[in-house]
């Protein structure tokens, strides 16, 4: 018999080692390296054997492979086809994460049933009963009479199922509790995550059958289990929200058929998720009277603008050390954008706590905020309000330059949609052509920008 393999592997990184040992050599992680055991690749029913009913591949030239045989198919939620790229793509396997009631069962449950009044759909659940399912489709006021339902932890009895039925869909609730039989290790572990989630996305390619697979995620809010999980599926979900908040975003971090860092916004409601089709509605939902501080700008999320409100709170510090506290924005570039005020805005906060959040929860990548961030800065070092009409986005360089940003027309034309009537934008990204309401003042340096202010 062939002698068996032990390995130690890293949960959070993937990455093997010979031994145990506390703390993870390449991501630095502590407590994070399990043990598995490595079946040989000669033993009689191995996962990778497959299931009953496999089809034998075969070689196909690039120039005779018909595009038109995977048409996308909507999955009833406008937000969910915009962070898919569209809608669903045959024999796509998509992982979705979040926290602990975030809302990921119900979010599926109510595109399951959806999907089921045209289409053959199969949710089979791992963590839940069909009975607790059952409840949460009534409590919801979901059709239930075109649904198939299915309560298993069995990798191949599920494929095995699934053959005979053949779903259109399918979802798998969730891959910490699927097991497969020959792996020697106990569901949830890192053996059989990896294994379950190649035998799972093998069959749903082979099948042409599109896949949705929930996945847990760890106190640091990433995906729970190996790294080599995100590498196997085609698109990864995270659905976000705070406890204290009835909004829930969904923010695309890999998809291999659309766009990266695509953005969805749902509200939570007693009948389940709602679609949020003006998300910068809730973003700016500012009270009555502009406070300093506090400026408007303008982000994009995937395929589309989001404005969205950052504050910034600058006070005298009472410590030698001053604070720099950033909520929604990256520490790092915060210390860099005041050292760039100070040397081309000649305003200096060395002796001033700095606290700057985005409202809304929503977090900001992308360096377009950066001119937006010391606007309101400055509105709140001198105390005096912006106007409440106004819309600010542009990169800051080191040198106290303005650096354009991409789609900056399109980002113009959704402040003006919105009603604001002045725009302080980069000088390369100035329309062309007058938008009707809206006065742009294009800016080159820095000093320009606090000039408007005046």
């Amino acid at each position: 018999m062939a002698k068996r393999k032990t390995a130690y592997v890293c949960s959070d990184c993937g990455a093997e080692f010979p031994r145990w040992q506390g703390q993870c050599g390449e991501c630095k992680a502590w407590n994070t390296i399990s043990e598995f055991v490595v079946s040989p690749a000669t033993t009689p029913g191995r996962a990778t054997s497959g299931y009953a009913g496999q089809t034998q591949a075969k070689i196909e030239r690039l120039d005779s492979i018909d595009l038109q045989a995977l048409p996308r198919f909507s999955s009833g939620f406008k937000e969910l086809d915009r962070v898919l790229g569209g809608g669903i793509v045959p024999g796509a396997a998509m992982l979705i994460g979040g926290s602990p009631g975030a809302g990921k069962s119900t979010l599926l449950l109510q595109v399951m049933c959806e999907m089921a009044k045209s289409s053959a759909a199969l949710y089979v659940t791992g963590e839940e009963s069909l009975q607790q399912v059952a409840l949460r489709a009534s409590r919801l006021g979901l059709p239930d009479d075109k649904l198939m339902m299915l309560a298993e932890t069995n990798v191949e009895s599920i494929c095995n199922l699934a053959l005979s039925n053949k779903p259109k869909i399918m979802v798998i609730d969730s891959i910490q509790v699927m097991h497969v039989a020959d792996v020697q290790s106990a569901p949830g572990s890192v053996s059989q995550v990896r294994e379950s989630a190649a035998y799972l996305t093998r069959f749903a390619k082979q099948q042409h059958i599109a896949m949705f697979i929930v996945g847990h995620v760890t106190k640091e809010g990433n995906l729970a289990g190996p790294k080599v999980l995100e590498h196997c599926i085609d698109s990864s979900m995270m659905l976000e929200g705070e406890s204290d908040s009835r909004y829930r975003t969904l923010r695309s971090q890999k998809n291999r058929f659309g766009a990266v860092n695509e953005l969805g916004v749902f509200a939570m409601t007693e009948k389940g998720l709602k679609e949020v089709s003006n998300p910068s509605a809730i973003f700016l939902s500012r009270g009555e009277q502009q406070s300093p501080g506090s400026s408007v700008m303008v982000i994009w999320e995937g395929t589309r603008p989001l404005l969205v409100e950052i504050q910034a709170l600058v006070d005298y510090s009472q410590m030698s050390n001053p604070r720099r506290i950033a909520v929604g924005l990256e520490q790092n570039r915060l210390a860099m954008l005041l050292a760039v005020l100070h040397r081309h805005g000649n305003v200096q906060m060395n002796d001033q706590d700095v606290f700057v959040n985005v409202v809304g929860g929503v977090k900001v990548a992308e360096t377009s905020a950066d001119l937006a961030l010391l606007l309101a800065m400055v509105s709140s070092f001198r105390n005096r309000a912006l106007p409440r009409e106004l819309i600010v986005f542009g990169e800051v360089g080191l040198a106290g330059e303005i650096r354009p940003v991409p789609n900056g027309t399109e980002r113009i034309i959704e402040a003006a949609k919105h009603g604001f009537k002045r725009a302080i934008v980069p000088k390369a990204n100035a329309p062309k052509q007058a938008i009707p309401g809206l006065q742009v003042i294009p800016v080159a340096q820095l000093s320009q920008a606090l000039d408007a202010l005046e």
